[in-house]
């Protein structure tokens, strides 16, 4: 195993900082705060699911269920926000486009008061174009996981 050096360890960051790397606001910013962070290699995300999140007006009145390809837009943007710190300031609000989805499997649905942490890994990386596996969890039972790839792009 490689060993890791002190300066590519980031205990946390927050919303600010997230705020700095990635383009999304509300309603779409899907991260709340990232933990773990390991520069090129691995991140956890957390986003609080709340009843005021806009999606449960509709999905569903009466049974709030968090939709699953929100779930895949916050593991996504967390590998993103990883990405962007990892590259540096020169990269920080660059857009970070999905290229493919595979393996995505939803296990349990998430509901208000539910804390999410997403779990992304590098899996390969080669030139703008990265590739990671995520799983998502709530109170260590994963609801979600995925493998996709996205490429780092200029506006």
């Amino acid at each position: 195993m490689d060993s890791i050096d002190n300066e590519s360890v980031v205990s946390a960051i927050g919303i600010e900082r997230i705020m700095e790397l990635i383009p999304h606001r509300y309603p779409f910013l899907m991260i709340d705060r990232m933990v773990d962070i390991v520069l090129g290699e691995s991140a956890t995300g957390i986003k609080n699911v709340t009843v005021n999140e806009p999606c449960f007006q509709g999905h569903f009145p009466g049974n709030p269920i968090f939709p699953g390809v929100l779930i895949i837009e916050a593991m996504a943007q967390t590998s993103a926000a990883l990405v962007i710190n990892t590259l540096g300031e020169a990269s920080e609000g660059k857009l970070v486009y999905f290229m493919s989805i595979e393996n995505a499997r939803f296990r349990k649905p998430v509901t208000p008061g539910d804390q999410l942490k997403i779990h992304v890994s590098r899996h390969a990386s080669r030139g703008n174009v990265w590739k990671f596996n995520s799983q998502a969890k709530v109170n260590d039972t994963v609801v979600a996981e995925a493998t996709y790839a996205a490429m780092i792009m200029d506006h």
